[in-house]
Formats: structure tokens, C-alpha cells, sequence
């Protein structure tokens, strides 16, 4: 009779580490993936400012924080999309779902590992999800020749893909030669791309290529504050459409959006266009964030690969994908299978919370976990990251992965 969605599973975690939290117990948070910065006092002023603004904006969004985000991309990686081709929404997760729901049937390639909220946004849309498996050696990271493999799966004439990077839950991003090729694939078979870039401006090496640059023709860039900004409670997405998208497409996506969630909060696309406007401040407090990340997910890597963790170098955003697969002997002796168990177990008996990788399009067996290295205190602005001082919790977190793997036998 109803239909059968599961809870997030990343909000599922953040749940049960407030309940032990609740309870006096001490959780080290990796299992969420929340920014701990805060937003810069100029965009939290300028929401102070606003909250008198409680008039419904367009659907698109104010035209005056539109043209911003054109000008914002077009300076940060040559992204270009005119403010007119530009959907602003509460958060990119709901114009995710508009761009599946504006089709009536398509098939829905998904990377595995993919962010939690993919698989059954297609599922609620009626579309055909189709798996596009990698691995540890591929840097869990697709290509060509996994895509085509895939499409030999397809029951529909549309085709879409989700391409995420810096990736979640993985944290790894593409070079430029492996974007081409995947490019190539996806005008080969007209496939529409959804480039989730909500971790782009956190790229470590600051040198993230948009797909659109690759694949202008059929690309939609979703991307928002949430992330970059430290403002993910606030609710403020944006999608940036390709230059000839197809006029009826575009009508359906400002469609559904009426018949949603009408616009973004006003005050907090107020908030917006200063965050957006002031494009050399907002890149001054992305780079401060960018070299704070790169020292803790380092050490979070250093950490774990020496106690024989497989893992890849983080390269974006603020997450690790660890593989306890050279455990697993270990892991069933104590009697551990799954992912889930695995994560159960370790938040029981440390209080370290991970998300296992059934979470994001894996079978249970496979021992794989996402580590949200966002467990620390950020200091003030004219202070420098001590990670010692700074990061207790996250340096803790990691020893105790480390002693509880060593104290299975």
C-alpha cells in the first residue's frame, strides 16, 4: 500500500549518535557530514538583515542572486551558465529530484559508491537504476568502459547520469583525461549528466574542472552553499542548466518546482548574494577551510593506512572511504560480516561513528565504511589550526580505530 523508503541513512547516524550523546556517552562524529565551519559574519549578517523578508521570490530564485552565482562559477573554474539557465532552490537535493521527475521514464546510471539519496530519488521517480559497479584499484571511480558496460543494462530511450566529484561518500575527484572519456561515452549515447559539484569549490588542489567544461551540450550542474559555505541548515541549492536546454524540459523543471517547494527562503537568498557577490572574500575563507581540511583528512589517512586500512589520499571535500577488507579474517573471528555490523560494533565498543557501505549502493559483505573527518573545532580567524588543540576528537577517533582493530586479535 505505502511505499518503501527507508530513512537517510546519513541522517539515520547523526539520530543515533545524539541519542548516545544523550546519554553521556562520547561519540566521535565521522558518521555525518557536516561542515563545522561556520558561515562568514558578512552572509550571517546580511540573514540577520533579511528576516524581514518574507515575500515569495520567483520560482528560479532573485534575479540579482542568479546573476551573482553566473558571475561566482564563471570566475572560480570557467563555469558558465547564464543567470536566466540558473535554478535556485531549499538545498540541491530537491532540484536533483525535479530534473529525474521531468521525466517520464529513463534510466538512471549510479556509480557505486554514490551518495545515499540517489538510488532512491530514482526509485520515487519510477526510473530504471542501473549500477555502475568500481572498485578500490579504479579509486572507486567509473570510466567509459564501465559505462557502456552498464548501458547494456537500459530499458529506456533517456538516459541519465549522476556523476558526483569531489565524490561522496569517497572524497576522490576525476582528472581531466577521465573526464574527456566519460564525456565522450555520454555524447556516444545522448545521456543527460546531473554533475553533483556541491563539494567542487573544496576541491584540495583547487583546481576543479566542472563536466560541463567537457560536456556543455547535456550537462546540469547542481551545486550550493551547503558545503563550501557551512550553511547546509539553510537550505539553499542551485542547479545551472545547459545553454539549449530543450524549452519543454525547462518548463517542466520550473513546473515541478511551482508544485513543490515554490522558491528558496528569501532571507536566505539574501544571505546568498553577499555569500556569491563578494567572490575574492568567499574565496579567501574557502582557501582557509581548503588547507584546514587537507591537514586533518591527511592525518585521518596516515592514521589508518598504518594500521594496514586500504585507502586513497583524500583530494576534496571532507570525506574518507576506508576498506577493512585486509581484516577480514580478523573482522569474522569476532563476528563481523557486514558493513553494518562493522559500524554497529566500532560505535558500541569506541563510540566512533562511521556509515557503513551498504549506505551508498553496496553489498553487506563488502567491509567498507565513509569517515567524515568533521569532528573539530574550528578556531577563530586570526588563529592557526593546531591539530592537537583543535582536532582532540578526531585524533582520538583515529587511534581508537586503530586499538579496537588491534584488540579484535
Amino acid at each position: 500500500m505505502f511505499r518503501q523508503i527507508l530513512e537517510s541513512q546519513t541522517l539515520l547516524i547523526n539520530t543515533q549518535s545524539k541519542k548516545l550523546a544523550s546519554q553521556n556517552k562520547k561519540v566521535i562524529k565521522f558518521g555525518f557530514g557536516q561542515s563545522p565551519f561556520l558561515p562568514p559574519e558578512p552572509v550571517m549578517q546580511a540573514l540577520k538583515d533579511a528576516v524581514d523578508r518574507k515575500e515569495y521570490s520567483s520560482v528560479q530564485g532573485d534575479a540579482e542572486l542568479r546573476a551573482h552565482i553566473s558571475k561566482f562559477h564563471a570566475a572560480h573554474n570557467g563555469l558558465k551558465a547564464s543567470p536566466d539557465n540558473i535554478l535556485v532552490a531549499p538545498g540541491s537535493k530537491i532540484l536533483l529530484y525535479a530534473v529525474l521527475m521531468a521525466f517520464e521514464k529513463a534510466d538512471v546510471f549510479i556509480p557505486a559508491p554514490a551518495w545515499v539519496s540517489y538510488e532512491p530519488q530514482a526509485e520515487l521517480a519510477g526510473h530504471n537504476s542501473i549500477k555502475v559497479p568500481t572498485s578500490f584499484d579504479e579509486k572507486w571511480r567509473i570510466n567509459g568502459e564501465l559505462l557502456l558496460k552498464a548501458a547494456q543494462s537500459k530499458k529506456h530511450k533517456a538516459s541519465i547520469l549522476i556523476l558526483n566529484y569531489p565524490g561522496n561518500p569517497d572524497g576522490l575527484t576525476y582528472t581531466e583525461e577521465e573526464l574527456k572519456a566519460i564525456a565522450a561515452v555520454a555524447r556516444q549515447l545522448d545521456i543527460l549528466v546531473i554533475s553533483d559539484e556541491i563539494y567542487g569549490l573544496l576541491d584540495h588542489s583547487s583546481s576543479h574542472a566542472s563536466f560541463a567544461t567537457y560536456y556543455p551540450e547535456k550537462t546540469i550542474t547542481t551545486t550550493g552553499l551547503s558545503k563550501w559555505c557551512g550553511a547546509g541548515g539553510w537550505r539553499l541549492g542551485v542547479a545551472m542548466l545547459y545553454d539549449n536546454i530543450e524549452p519543454e524540459f525547462k518548463q517542466a523543471l520550473i513546473g515541478i518546482a511551482s508544485e513543490t517547494y515554490s522558491c528558496a527562503p528569501v532571507p536566505v537568498q539574501m544571505a546568498a548574494k553577499v555569500a556569491y557577490g563578494r567572490f575574492k572574500a568567499s574565496m579567501d575563507y574557502v582557501d582557509r577551510q581548503i588547507r584546514i581540511y587537507k591537514e586533518v583528512g591527511n592525518y585521518c589517512y596516515n592514521g589508518l593506512t598504518a594500521v594496514d586500512i586500504a585507502l586513497h589520499p583524500p583530494e576534496g571535500g571532507f570525506y574518507l572511504f576506508p576498506d577493512f577488507s585486509r581484516h577480514k579474517e580478523r573482522l569474522h573471528k569476532a563476528g563481523i560480516a557486514t558493513s553494518t555490523e562493522l559500524c554497529s560494533r566500532l560505535l558500541l565498543e569506541t563510540g566512533v561513528a562511521l556509515l557503513p557501505g551498504t549506505a551508498f549502493g553496496f553489498e553487506q559483505d563488502q567491509l567498507v565504511a565513509r569517515l567524515a573527518y568533521v569532528d573539530f573545532n574550528v578556531p577563530a580567524a586570526d588563529s592557526i589550526f593546531n591539530l592537537e588543540r583543535d582536532a582532540v576528537n578526531t585524533v582520538t577517533g583515529i587511534q581508537l580505530i586503530g586499538s579496537w582493530l588491534s584488540g579484535l586479535g
